[in-house]
């Protein structure tokens, strides 16, 4: 039985990704599970989208407001995540985030976000 591929790399030797002019990251990725930093300055908008990955948000510095689900329907929501706070968005779940300050936030995907690696994450560049 072989072992399993470990990896250990240092987060500033991960190159960090421009993704428009007002958002970053760096990518850390599993055979099933994806680790993101994410660096939005104050204004940034992440526009609405979705997919089929669990996330899970932890806001390390700023902050972020949400907007889950579709406007005028059940389980719309508006809501606003602090430094320090966690968020958990299932699968399939509309979402849209806007930087209410410089914010730095921990994603996790599971499973990675495709989109993210092939550069198919058009929703970005749609705005």
């Amino acid at each position: 039985m072989s072992d399993p591929l470990v990896r250990h790399e240092k987060w500033d030797e991960i190159t960090r990704e421009d993704v428009t002019s007002d958002i970053a990251r760096r990518l850390f990725t599993g055979d099933r599970m994806m680790l993101a930093q994410v660096y939005l300055e104050k204004g940034a908008i992440v526009p609405k989208h979705h997919h089929e990955n669990e996330q899970l948000t932890w806001i390390v510095e700023g902050a972020l407001r949400f907007w889950i689900g579709n406007e005028g329907e059940e389980g719309y929501e508006e809501r606003v995540v602090s430094a320090g706070e966690v968020m958990y968005i299932p699968s399939n779940v509309p979402h849209k985030a806007e930087a209410l300050e410089d914010t730095f936030d921990v994603d996790v995907f599971s499973p990675p976000r495709q989109d993210w690696l092939d550069g198919t994450d058009s929703y970005f560049h749609d705005r």
